[in-house]
Protein backbone atom coordinates (compact mmCIF):
# COMPACT_ATOMS: atom_id res chain seq x y z
CA UNK A 1 0.00 0.00 0.00
CA UNK A 2 1.72 3.44 -0.90
CA UNK A 3 1.95 5.40 2.05
CA UNK A 4 -0.37 8.05 2.57
CA UNK A 5 0.30 11.61 3.36
CA UNK A 6 -1.72 12.48 7.20
CA UNK A 7 -1.13 16.14 6.95
CA UNK A 8 2.26 15.44 8.26
CA UNK A 9 2.58 18.80 9.42
CA UNK A 10 -0.46 18.64 11.41
CA UNK A 11 -0.08 15.99 12.76
CA UNK A 12 3.15 16.33 14.22
CA UNK A 13 2.15 19.80 15.59
CA UNK A 14 -1.02 18.13 17.52
CA UNK A 15 0.37 14.26 18.09
CA UNK A 16 3.62 14.03 18.41
CA UNK A 17 2.47 12.82 21.76
CA UNK A 18 2.09 9.71 20.18
CA UNK A 19 5.52 8.80 19.43
CA UNK A 20 6.47 9.70 23.01
CA UNK A 21 3.26 8.19 24.67
CA UNK A 22 2.74 11.23 26.59
CA UNK A 23 -0.78 11.60 25.04
CA UNK A 24 -0.95 15.46 26.10
CA UNK A 25 -3.28 16.56 23.31
CA UNK A 26 -5.68 13.72 23.41
CA UNK A 27 -5.88 14.29 27.34
CA UNK A 28 -5.25 18.09 27.72
CA UNK A 29 -3.90 18.49 31.02
CA UNK A 30 -4.35 15.01 32.70
CA UNK A 31 -1.57 13.10 31.73
CA UNK A 32 -3.09 9.45 31.47
CA UNK A 33 -0.18 6.99 32.90
CA UNK A 34 0.39 3.54 31.43
CA UNK A 35 -0.86 1.39 34.14
CA UNK A 36 -0.03 -1.97 32.74
CA UNK A 37 2.57 -3.37 35.04
CA UNK A 38 4.62 -7.02 34.51
CA UNK A 39 3.03 -9.67 35.93
CA UNK A 40 -0.45 -7.74 36.38
CA UNK A 41 -3.52 -9.52 35.52
CA UNK A 42 -5.18 -7.71 32.54
CA UNK A 43 -8.78 -6.77 32.56
CA UNK A 44 -10.51 -8.19 29.92
CA UNK A 45 -13.49 -6.39 28.01
CA UNK A 46 -14.81 -6.62 24.35
CA UNK A 47 -15.67 -3.56 22.19
CA UNK A 48 -17.96 -3.98 19.10
CA UNK A 49 -17.50 -2.38 15.87
CA UNK A 50 -19.99 -1.06 13.29
CA UNK A 51 -19.51 -2.89 11.14
CA UNK A 52 -16.75 -5.46 8.92
CA UNK A 53 -12.85 -4.55 9.93
CA UNK A 54 -11.70 -1.61 7.85
CA UNK A 55 -9.60 1.49 7.60
CA UNK A 56 -12.45 3.93 9.99
CA UNK A 57 -12.04 0.88 12.67
CA UNK A 58 -8.15 1.74 12.11
CA UNK A 59 -6.76 3.12 16.05
CA UNK A 60 -8.77 0.49 18.01
CA UNK A 61 -7.02 -2.41 15.51
CA UNK A 62 -3.49 -0.43 15.99
CA UNK A 63 -3.73 -0.36 19.62
CA UNK A 64 -4.24 -3.95 19.70
CA UNK A 65 -1.46 -4.56 17.52
CA UNK A 66 0.78 -2.31 18.92
CA UNK A 67 0.40 -3.48 22.54
CA UNK A 68 -1.44 0.30 23.49
CA UNK A 69 -4.19 -2.04 25.11
CA UNK A 70 -1.89 -4.02 27.33
CA UNK A 71 0.16 -1.01 28.14
CA UNK A 72 -2.98 0.38 29.77
CA UNK A 73 -4.06 -3.01 32.08
CA UNK A 74 -6.30 -4.59 28.94
CA UNK A 75 -6.75 -7.38 27.05
CA UNK A 76 -9.00 -6.37 24.70
CA UNK A 77 -10.84 -8.22 22.50
CA UNK A 78 -12.76 -6.83 18.85
CA UNK A 79 -15.86 -8.06 17.50
CA UNK A 80 -16.88 -7.03 14.21
CA UNK A 81 -19.95 -5.83 13.42
CA UNK A 82 -22.08 -6.48 10.10
CA UNK A 83 -25.47 -6.55 8.92
CA UNK A 84 -26.96 -8.41 10.68
CA UNK A 85 -25.16 -7.91 14.45
CA UNK A 86 -26.92 -5.53 16.83
CA UNK A 87 -24.30 -4.13 18.44
CA UNK A 88 -26.56 -1.74 21.08
CA UNK A 89 -28.60 -4.85 21.78
CA UNK A 90 -25.09 -6.38 22.49
CA UNK A 91 -23.81 -3.94 24.22
CA UNK A 92 -27.06 -3.58 26.73
CA UNK A 93 -27.43 -7.58 27.47
CA UNK A 94 -23.83 -7.34 28.65
CA UNK A 95 -22.04 -9.09 25.54
CA UNK A 96 -20.00 -6.32 24.62
CA UNK A 97 -17.88 -4.08 27.32
CA UNK A 98 -18.14 -0.94 24.59
CA UNK A 99 -19.60 -0.54 21.52
CA UNK A 100 -18.42 2.07 18.33
CA UNK A 101 -21.79 4.19 17.89
CA UNK A 102 -23.02 7.27 16.61
CA UNK A 103 -24.37 10.92 18.03
CA UNK A 104 -28.05 9.91 17.47
CA UNK A 105 -27.89 6.44 19.47
CA UNK A 106 -27.55 7.77 22.64
CA UNK A 107 -29.73 11.01 22.40
CA UNK A 108 -32.92 8.64 21.40
CA UNK A 109 -31.55 5.94 23.96
CA UNK A 110 -31.46 8.54 26.72
CA UNK A 111 -35.21 9.52 25.73
CA UNK A 112 -36.20 5.61 25.84
CA UNK A 113 -34.74 5.38 28.91
CA UNK A 114 -32.32 3.45 28.31
CA UNK A 115 -28.80 2.79 29.98
CA UNK A 116 -26.68 4.23 27.47
CA UNK A 117 -23.94 6.22 26.77
CA UNK A 118 -21.16 7.91 24.91
CA UNK A 119 -17.64 8.24 26.57
CA UNK A 120 -15.51 9.96 23.46
CA UNK A 121 -16.00 10.19 19.92
CA UNK A 122 -13.05 9.96 17.97
CA UNK A 123 -14.76 11.30 13.92
CA UNK A 124 -15.48 14.62 14.62
CA UNK A 125 -17.60 14.37 11.55
CA UNK A 126 -20.14 11.83 10.36
CA UNK A 127 -18.53 10.50 6.76
CA UNK A 128 -22.15 10.20 5.76
CA UNK A 129 -22.71 11.22 2.09
CA UNK A 130 -25.13 11.90 -0.95
CA UNK A 131 -23.49 10.85 -4.44
CA UNK A 132 -24.45 12.33 -7.75
CA UNK A 133 -23.48 11.82 -11.23
CA UNK A 134 -20.78 14.55 -12.70
CA UNK A 135 -21.90 17.03 -15.50
CA UNK A 136 -25.81 16.76 -14.58
CA UNK A 137 -25.58 20.40 -13.28
CA UNK A 138 -25.57 19.36 -9.75
CA UNK A 139 -23.25 21.57 -8.05
CA UNK A 140 -24.03 21.88 -4.33
CA UNK A 141 -26.29 19.66 -2.08
CA UNK A 142 -29.25 22.27 -3.04
CA UNK A 143 -29.37 20.74 -6.45
CA UNK A 144 -30.58 17.25 -5.41
CA UNK A 145 -33.67 18.56 -4.88
CA UNK A 146 -36.99 17.23 -6.56
CA UNK A 147 -34.15 14.35 -8.11
CA UNK A 148 -34.58 10.73 -7.10
CA UNK A 149 -32.15 9.34 -4.27
CA UNK A 150 -31.39 5.95 -2.93
CA UNK A 151 -31.59 5.94 0.65
CA UNK A 152 -31.78 3.07 3.17
CA UNK A 153 -34.69 2.66 5.89
CA UNK A 154 -32.22 3.95 8.48
CA UNK A 155 -31.76 7.55 6.95
CA UNK A 156 -35.21 7.80 8.03
CA UNK A 157 -34.68 8.71 11.31
CA UNK A 158 -31.40 10.54 10.73
CA UNK A 159 -30.06 13.03 8.24
CA UNK A 160 -33.15 12.14 5.50
CA UNK A 161 -35.67 13.97 7.65
CA UNK A 162 -32.20 17.06 8.54
CA UNK A 163 -32.86 16.81 4.49
CA UNK A 164 -36.41 17.62 4.49
CA UNK A 165 -36.60 20.24 7.30
CA UNK A 166 -33.47 22.27 6.34
CA UNK A 167 -32.92 21.91 2.16
CA UNK A 168 -36.98 21.28 1.70
CA UNK A 169 -36.32 17.62 0.35
CA UNK A 170 -39.11 15.89 -0.38
CA UNK A 171 -40.69 11.80 0.72
CA UNK A 172 -41.26 11.47 -3.21
CA UNK A 173 -37.63 11.60 -3.83
CA UNK A 174 -36.71 8.37 -2.05
CA UNK A 175 -35.91 5.38 -3.76
CA UNK A 176 -34.69 2.25 -2.12
CA UNK A 177 -31.04 1.88 -1.15
CA UNK A 178 -29.71 -1.97 -1.46
CA UNK A 179 -26.08 -1.02 -0.74
CA UNK A 180 -25.27 -1.86 -4.46
CA UNK A 181 -24.10 0.94 -6.94
CA UNK A 182 -26.34 -0.41 -10.28
CA UNK A 183 -29.38 1.54 -9.96
CA UNK A 184 -27.63 4.32 -9.07
CA UNK A 185 -24.96 4.30 -12.24
CA UNK A 186 -27.66 2.82 -14.42
CA UNK A 187 -29.57 6.61 -13.87
CA UNK A 188 -27.76 9.58 -14.32
CA UNK A 189 -30.47 12.13 -12.73
CA UNK A 190 -30.32 10.11 -9.38
CA UNK A 191 -28.15 10.37 -6.34
CA UNK A 192 -27.49 7.94 -3.42
CA UNK A 193 -26.36 7.64 -0.01
CA UNK A 194 -22.68 6.68 0.84
CA UNK A 195 -19.87 6.30 3.18
CA UNK A 196 -17.15 8.74 2.23
CA UNK A 197 -14.49 6.98 2.29
CA UNK A 198 -16.30 3.70 0.79
CA UNK A 199 -18.76 4.22 -2.53
CA UNK A 200 -17.04 6.90 -4.00
CA UNK A 201 -14.74 4.73 -4.52
CA UNK A 202 -16.78 1.56 -5.79
CA UNK A 203 -18.78 4.21 -8.33
CA UNK A 204 -15.45 5.20 -10.13
CA UNK A 205 -14.27 1.42 -10.46
CA UNK A 206 -17.72 0.42 -11.70
CA UNK A 207 -19.04 3.33 -13.34
CA UNK A 208 -15.44 5.08 -14.51
CA UNK A 209 -16.44 8.24 -13.41
CA UNK A 210 -15.44 10.70 -10.76
CA UNK A 211 -19.07 11.03 -8.60
CA UNK A 212 -19.73 14.03 -7.17
CA UNK A 213 -19.63 13.93 -3.57
CA UNK A 214 -21.71 15.94 -0.62
CA UNK A 215 -20.69 15.47 2.76
CA UNK A 216 -23.50 16.44 5.04
CA UNK A 217 -21.37 17.16 7.41
CA UNK A 218 -20.48 19.66 5.57
CA UNK A 219 -24.05 21.37 5.12
CA UNK A 220 -25.09 21.29 8.90
CA UNK A 221 -25.02 17.31 9.52
CA UNK A 222 -22.98 17.24 12.90
CA UNK A 223 -23.28 13.93 14.70
CA UNK A 224 -19.95 12.47 15.74
CA UNK A 225 -19.65 9.16 14.32
CA UNK A 226 -17.27 6.22 15.36
CA UNK A 227 -18.24 7.38 19.07
CA UNK A 228 -17.25 4.90 21.94
CA UNK A 229 -20.59 3.97 23.67
CA UNK A 230 -20.83 2.05 27.23
CA UNK A 231 -23.45 1.15 29.74
CA UNK A 232 -24.31 4.05 32.48
CA UNK A 233 -23.28 1.09 34.76
CA UNK A 234 -20.42 0.61 33.96
CA UNK A 235 -19.35 4.60 33.90
CA UNK A 236 -20.39 4.28 37.32
CA UNK A 237 -18.83 1.75 38.70
CA UNK A 238 -15.78 1.37 37.08
CA UNK A 239 -14.44 4.61 35.45
CA UNK A 240 -10.68 3.89 35.59
CA UNK A 241 -12.09 1.46 33.11
CA UNK A 242 -13.21 3.20 31.12
CA UNK A 243 -10.60 5.73 31.53
CA UNK A 244 -8.29 3.13 30.94
CA UNK A 245 -10.02 1.97 27.53
CA UNK A 246 -10.50 6.06 26.01
CA UNK A 247 -7.27 7.02 26.69
CA UNK A 248 -5.56 3.55 25.14
CA UNK A 249 -7.78 4.16 21.81
CA UNK A 250 -6.86 7.53 21.17
CA UNK A 251 -3.67 6.49 21.30
CA UNK A 252 -3.74 3.89 19.15
CA UNK A 253 -5.33 6.02 16.70
CA UNK A 254 -2.39 8.77 16.92
CA UNK A 255 -0.18 5.79 16.41
CA UNK A 256 -2.06 4.40 13.69
CA UNK A 257 -2.19 7.93 11.94
CA UNK A 258 1.17 7.81 11.51
CA UNK A 259 2.25 4.16 10.77
CA UNK A 260 -1.16 2.14 9.74
CA UNK A 261 0.28 -0.89 8.47
CA UNK A 262 0.41 -2.84 12.31
CA UNK A 263 -3.70 -1.84 12.39
CA UNK A 264 -3.97 -2.67 8.75
CA UNK A 265 -2.67 -6.41 9.62
CA UNK A 266 -5.02 -7.11 11.86
CA UNK A 267 -7.86 -5.76 10.01
CA UNK A 268 -6.89 -7.78 6.75
CA UNK A 269 -7.32 -10.99 8.89
CA UNK A 270 -10.82 -10.02 10.57
CA UNK A 271 -11.76 -9.16 6.88
CA UNK A 272 -9.74 -10.81 4.16
CA UNK A 273 -12.18 -8.78 1.51
CA UNK A 274 -10.47 -5.69 2.85
CA UNK A 275 -8.09 -4.46 0.13
CA UNK A 276 -4.88 -2.18 0.04
CA UNK A 277 -6.58 0.11 -2.52
CA UNK A 278 -9.56 0.89 0.11
CA UNK A 279 -7.73 1.05 2.87
CA UNK A 280 -5.49 3.26 1.12
CA UNK A 281 -8.71 5.27 -0.22
CA UNK A 282 -9.73 5.23 2.92
CA UNK A 283 -7.57 7.12 5.14
CA UNK A 284 -6.86 9.95 2.32
CA UNK A 285 -10.66 11.00 2.30
CA UNK A 286 -10.13 10.57 6.04
CA UNK A 287 -7.47 13.18 5.85
CA UNK A 288 -8.93 15.06 3.25
CA UNK A 289 -12.18 15.84 4.96
CA UNK A 290 -10.54 16.41 8.28
CA UNK A 291 -13.06 13.36 9.64
CA UNK A 292 -10.59 12.51 12.59
CA UNK A 293 -8.51 16.00 13.18
CA UNK A 294 -11.23 18.37 12.60
CA UNK A 295 -10.79 21.89 14.84
CA UNK A 296 -11.70 20.37 18.36
CA UNK A 297 -9.34 17.75 17.74
CA UNK A 298 -6.64 19.20 16.63
CA UNK A 299 -6.71 21.78 19.16
CA UNK A 300 -8.02 19.34 21.87
CA UNK A 301 -6.90 15.95 21.22
CA UNK A 302 -8.77 13.14 19.21
CA UNK A 303 -12.03 11.63 21.04
CA UNK A 304 -13.03 15.53 22.28
CA UNK A 305 -16.39 16.38 22.76
CA UNK A 306 -18.46 19.24 23.63
CA UNK A 307 -21.42 20.61 25.47
CA UNK A 308 -22.18 23.08 22.36
CA UNK A 309 -21.58 20.79 19.73
CA UNK A 310 -24.16 18.02 21.09
CA UNK A 311 -26.60 20.70 21.75
CA UNK A 312 -26.35 21.91 18.14
CA UNK A 313 -26.71 18.46 17.00
CA UNK A 314 -29.82 17.87 19.38
CA UNK A 315 -31.35 20.85 18.26
CA UNK A 316 -31.36 20.29 14.97
CA UNK A 317 -32.73 17.30 15.18
CA UNK A 318 -35.51 18.29 17.51
CA UNK A 319 -36.66 20.66 14.63
CA UNK A 320 -36.64 17.92 11.88
CA UNK A 321 -39.01 16.02 14.50
CA UNK A 322 -36.78 13.24 15.31
CA UNK A 323 -36.17 14.09 18.79
CA UNK A 324 -38.34 15.39 21.25
CA UNK A 325 -38.02 18.92 22.76
CA UNK A 326 -38.42 17.73 25.90
CA UNK A 327 -35.70 15.16 26.13
CA UNK A 328 -32.70 15.24 28.40
CA UNK A 329 -29.87 14.94 25.67
CA UNK A 330 -27.19 15.44 28.60
CA UNK A 331 -28.14 12.42 29.82
CA UNK A 332 -26.00 10.75 26.46
CA UNK A 333 -22.69 11.71 27.24
CA UNK A 334 -20.33 12.22 29.56
CA UNK A 335 -17.11 14.77 29.16
CA UNK A 336 -15.57 13.04 31.90
CA UNK A 337 -13.20 10.70 30.18
CA UNK A 338 -12.13 13.21 27.34
CA UNK A 339 -9.25 15.97 27.57
CA UNK A 340 -9.99 20.03 27.76
CA UNK A 341 -8.02 22.01 25.90
CA UNK A 342 -4.30 22.85 26.88
CA UNK A 343 -3.15 26.43 29.07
Amino acid sequence: MKEMNWKRRQFIRYSSLALTGTLLAACGDRVPESPGEEGKTLDKLTFGTNWYAQAEHGGFYQAVATGIYEEYGLDVTIKMGGPQVNGVQLLLSGAIDFFMGGGSETIKAAEEGIPLITVAAIFQKDPQVLIAHPDTGVKVLEDLKGKPIYVSAGANINFWPFLKEKYSFGDEQKRPYNFTVGPFLADKTSAQQGYLTSEPLKIEREGGFKPVVFLLADYGYTPYATTIQTRQETVAEKPDLVQRFVDASIKGWYSYLENPEPGNELIRKDNPEMSDEQIAYSLEKMAEYDIVLAEDSREKGIGIMTEERWKTFFDTMVEAGIFKADTDYQKAFTLDFVGQKLE
